[in-house]
């Protein structure tokens, strides 16, 4: 007799109840924040099967897809996720400029965005957030005026040489974070998701990715969804089949404030996943939109809301 396959989805599933049986306390020093934490895991999901996108709660697809396309276009300013309605990244440029504009006449994050949106001048200064995903996959600083384009490099090496080793690319750069960099340099943001490879195997092009630190409730959804569906764009580049998305974590953590929302969660049996596809013709990096893609048949639960941590940033000492 055959047994049913187990559904994907429950090796997050199995994660949370890990986490909450065996996580570890631990509280943000910048922030006083607590978390608990397990260190060490990994999950796979088969792109030729189904899109990992979670069923258990809805997943905000749209911030997914327009942030994807912001990081592979090599942006950093927040006022193009702003002018398309997505706010995933509004906290940080605000807590920059409350840090450095102490006495400012806008008196909360609503306006600060508000102001993005309609001063192109303010938006160029303070919507950028420098050395983060965007410009450090496509125009990573040098000691010369070069810049390396990290993704074009990686996609080029895995056509030119599919059995090779190499096709990394990586955020994590030391002389931008935390207090390794110097305070004039620091860009203030925890680079959370910072190295992946890309790898093919039988024709098929699977993507990896090691994130340091892993907001299972709120973060981990989108960031599963998220190099999915990169994998599948580069396949489409490439001209490979999509492989497996790999996702291995560091520091894989539950913050405190949002147990009672993984409890609820743990109560839902996962539905199918949908699938992804790309339209049109892609043949370089640069072609891709994210009007090229299609989600198809994606029937999640009802959202289940809970607050943005944002912790472990930059931190001094008083």
């Amino acid at each position: 007799m055959f047994s049913k396959k187990k559904h994907p989805e429950y090796q997050y599933l199995d994660l949370l109840q890990d986490i909450l049986n065996h996580g570890v306390k631990k509280v943000d020093r910048g922030t006083g924040i607590a978390s608990y934490s397990v260190f060490g895991r990994q999950i796979r999901f088969d792109l030729s099967e189904s899109f990992p996108l979670l069923t258990t709660k809805k997943v905000y697809w749209k911030g997914v897809l327009y942030e994807l396309y912001w990081f592979m276009s090599g942006q950093t300013n927040i006022e193009y996720l702003v002018k398309n309605n997505v706010h995933i990244w509004d906290d940080y440029p605000y807590k920059i400029y409350l840090l450095k504009n102490k006495k400012s006449q806008l008196r909360s994050k609503e306006e600060f965005i508000n102001k993005i949106l309609t001063d192109k001048d303010f938006a160029k200064k303070w919507g950028k957030l420098p050395k983060i995903y965007g410009e450090l996959w496509r125009r990573w600083p040098t000691r010369t005026k070069k810049t390396i384009d990290q993704l074009k490099w990686a996609i080029n090496e895995v056509v030119e040489d599919p059995n090779c080793h190499n096709a990394l690319v990586t955020s994590w750069n030391p002389e931008y974070l935390y207090t390794m960099a110097d305070k004039k340099d620091t860009s203030y943001f925890p680079i959370c998701h910072n190295l992946y490879q890309l790898n093919v195997i039988n024709g098929r092009l699977s993507l990896q990715l090691y994130q340091r630190s892993c907001d299972i409730f709120l973060g981990v959804p989108f960031n599963i969804a998220s190099y999915a569906l990169l994998a599948i764009v580069i396949a489409k580049i490439t001209g490979y089949e999509p492989g497996e998305f790999i996702h291995t974590y560091g520091d894989v953590h539950i913050y405190e404030n949002h147990v009672e929302q993984v409890k609820e969660q743990l109560k839902r049996v996962p539905r199918p996943f949908p699938t992804v596809k790309i339209t049109g013709i892609i043949k370089n990096l640069d072609d891709f939109k994210p009007e090229q893609v299609v989600l198809e048949d994606y029937n999640p639960y009802p959202p289940i809301k809970a607050q943005l941590t944002v912790a472990g940033g930059f931190f001094q000492k008083s």
